[in-house]
């Protein structure tokens, strides 16, 4: 049995190719959009990808089982759980199979047993994975998609937070306990391989590691600790979870109805400083150079974004998918942006540019705009005096909780454009965060609204040293 874990490092997610070198045939599970480096992989394993699974109906990015379907005729394998409202309504024409809980299907000498675990999603399953021709007749893991994660378990809280479906999350909750306590009844060897690690929004606590084992979860796993007690395993696995980004109710809908397909890669233009000006009108501009070079100076309604998992979380809540995009970043990101922004279904990528370029731009008089800044000893000072200050805190209500100036406003960055109504749309509001970062990232979306914000460099650390307490509120 051939394995193989592929990794999204900006979406925290991995994928897994399974295949039997014996037959040559080999299985994808969880598959991102953009599924020709799935195809290089497997061929150059000497495999051919015969099928396409998924463990659920995901949100936080766009599924490329679809994608293998039609372009490389792979059989398509989806849950047939969770009720008439999760089902994948895209598969006719397809070669496909539904699943249920307990059926099992072949590639090559490996059996796979789909496994029932509601919580996350009501429609979710995971595979237990039997390598028959290695002699095998138990199962040597289980992949668990965005259930069971290391030293965490997928959030029941989504399909109300996310989507919209009022009361949805207590009754996922109490789902998901019952599905943790099956696994439980799992022997401690097996070996678990999760859909998402550290930096997914898809749960409030998991690790690192890219697998684990039921007998090391059994262990240390502070979600499963609590199975026994099903309130208490409630009220904890609901409580501090982050405000998911705006674009996951809308990657639920695609992955449910039909994920739009994909001709091929988009490979944006490249346009020299003198021609910029032509390229500006009509196109939201992505900045990801460092916060100091775009606070100085930026294209006009620019929005900043670091790169990493921060990129699609603040972009993806920020942009809609009919908006045309243009980005400034360094030529080593190039590639890989675009392709993460492919994955949430950003298609209409039409140019990059470099900071070099940028510059160059800036030299011939272009037009540019700045983000003011104040650091935590003058914005201290603000507080101290009479003027009435107005302060957005975008961390996440988790944060929030455990220390705020008082009264401020707080709504999470990636939940702005949805709560606009409650930012202050007269005078100058100061935004922060917890370092700085997320509150940079606000700061350029409101100003490009029209805000006049203001970021607070260092956000609550440095307010907490500085000494920030009460604010003067009108």
């Amino acid at each position: 049995m051939l394995f193989r874990l592929i990794y999204d490092e900006d979406l925290a997610q991995a994928a897994y190719l399974i295949g039997c070198q014996r037959t040559g045939e080999a299985i994808i599970i969880d598959p991102e959009r953009d599924i020709d480096r799935y195809i290089d992989l497997a061929t150059a394993h000497g495999l051919r990808i015969v099928a396409a699974a998924e463990t659920h109906i995901h949100a936080d990015f766009l599924s490329g089982v679809r994608q293998f379907a039609e372009q490389t005729g792979a059989r398509v394998l989806v849950s047939g759980e969770g009720g008439d409202d999760w089902q994948s309504g895209w598969l006719e024409g397809y070669d496909h199979r539904v699943l249920f809980d307990s059926d099992t299907f072949d590639i090559g000498n490996i059996r796979f047993t789909a496994v029932h675990s509601p919580g996350h999603t009501p429609e979710h399953l995971s595979y237990l994975v039997t390598d028959l021709g290695g002699g095998a007749d138990t199962p040597i893991g289980m992949i668990s998609g965005d259930f069971v994660f290391v030293g965490d378990l997928g959030r029941p809280d989504l399909l109300e937070t996310a989507a919209g479906i009022a009361g949805a999350k207590d009754e996922s909750a109490h789902a998901l306990v019952s599905s943790a306590r099956r696994f439980l009844e799992l022997p401690d060897h097996l070996q678990v391989w999760p859909a998402h690690g550290a930096g997914s929004a898809c749960g409030k606590a998991m690790g690192a590691v890219p697998q684990t084992t039921v007998g090391y979860e059994r262990l240390f796993n502070p979600a499963l600790s609590l199975a026994a007690d099903e309130e208490a395993f409630v009220e904890s696995i609901l409580s501090g979870q982050p405000e998911p980004p705006l674009y996951f109710s809308r990657m639920k809908e695609w992955n449910r109805d039909g994920v739009p397909l994909l001709d091929a890669i988009p490979v944006p233009a490249s346009p020299a400083a003198s021609e910029l000006c032509s390229y500006l009108d009509g196109v939201r501009v992505i900045d990801v150079r460092a916060w100091p070079a775009f606070r100085d100076g930026h294209l006009p309604g620019a929005i900043w974004t670091s790169t990493g998992v921060n990129f699609l979380m603040t972009v993806g809540s920020y942009i809609e998918p009919t908006e045309r995009i243009g980005l400034v970043a360094p030529t080593e990101f190039a590639a890989t942006l675009v392709r993460d922004l492919v994955r949430i279904g950003l298609d209409s990528i039409e140019w990059i540019i470099t900071p070099e370029t940028f510059d160059e731009y800036i030299a011939s008089g272009g037009a540019i705009e700045s983000s003011p800044e104040v650091d935590a000893e003058e914005f201290r000072e603000l507080l101290s005096s009479d003027v009435e200050t107005q302060v957005l805190d975008v961390r996440r209500a988790a944060e929030w909780d455990l220390g705020h100036l008082d009264p401020v406003v707080n709504v999470a960055h990636t939940r702005l454009v949805a709560r606009l109504d409650e930012v202050p749309s007269t005078g100058r509001v100061y935004v922060h965060c917890a370092g700085g970062i997320r509150s940079g990232m606000a700061v350029s979306e409101l100003r490009r609204r029209g805000i006049d914000a203001i970021n607070i460099a260092g956000g609550w650390d440095a307010m907490q040293k500085a000494g920030c307490t009460e604010v003067k509120c009108g």
